[in-house]
């Protein structure tokens, strides 16, 4: 059980984070295509990494900071030449970029901090998250929704479609938060360029869409920083830290550190 006000100023915060990452992910989208969406993203491992070296003071290798060149700039070249500028569109997918490397890094600190694991935590931040977006939606798209069921004689078809959307909503949540609490915010935010990569590549291989010269270099620079970086976190992961430096949580290695401890606060909290 958490205390009501550990609640609120841990779990709160990260909630109201990842409600507004949605809200500005989808305002993104009506204004600029996602290949340009996707280019702002790609900046998200730097952001997560100088977000948690200037506010958390997080030390970082510099193997690890060198290793974020590629995988940012080989996203950078795979949509770069489809871009498509709107200022509106543009400044909302970049603080979406800054709100989703806070978001991850909140989520790191109460993971490993505070010991939740992935049902946990979405089980705490779910009436959060709802209680934020609850009155916005009805604000913004109740009409809509009054007016959606008076021109449709079944409802079924909507249920459906909005009850396997939240399946997959929390399947997402579960498998976010399950990386995170497995590894750190900036190795997810590296695989999420990675799948960027795959993506591009998965579509050519599978569905032939065409991509230039560009495009596929951009591909091979990501894979290839993506395997750096792995190499680097695994070649730091075998090395003791130097005295004073902060400990970079690790995975899991049995079971029962994998059960939720949330009474079980560690003492130097994040």
């Amino acid at each position: 059980m958490v205390e009501p006000e550990d609640r609120w100023r841990r779990i709160f915060p990260m909630s109201f984070v990842f409600c507004i990452n949605i809200v500005l992910g989808n305002v993104s989208l009506r204004f600029i295509p996602v290949s340009f969406m996707q280019t702002i993203k790609s900046f998200t491992p730097a952001t997560t990494v100088v977000l948690q070296w200037l506010v958390w003071r997080k030390h970082f290798d510099w193997r690890i900071w060198a290793s974020l060149i590629p995988i940012v700039g080989g996203i950078l070249l795979t949509s770069v030449t489809e871009l498509s500028f709107n200022m509106f569109g543009f400044c909302a997918a970049l603080f979406g970029c800054l709100a989703t490397s806070t978001k991850t890094i909140l989520a790191e600190s109460l993971l490993h901090g505070y010991k939740f694991d992935s049902i946990n935590t979405v089980y705490y931040m779910a009436p959060f998250a709802t209680m934020i977006l609850g009155l916005p939606a009805m604000l913004v798209e109740g009409n809509g929704v009054i007016n959606w069921f008076h021109t449709h004689e079944s409802v079924w078809p909507a249920v459906i479609i909005i009850f396997s959307s939240g399946v997959m909503a929390f399947c997402l949540n579960f498998s976010i938060f399950y990386v995170i609490h497995s590894t750190t915010a900036v190795t997810f935010n590296v695989a999420g360029n990675l799948k960027v990569a795959v993506a591009v590549l998965v579509s050519w291989l599978i569905f032939h869409n065409p991509i230039s010269a560009m495009n596929a270099v951009g591909c091979a620079i990501t894979l290839v920083g993506c395997t750096f970086y792995g190499y680097v976190r695994h070649m730091l992961s075998q090395q003791s830290p130097p005295p004073g430096t902060p400990r970079t949580p690790r995975t899991p290695r049995n079971r029962m550190e994998l059960l939720p401890l949330v009474n079980d606060k560690l003492d130097d909290k994040v």
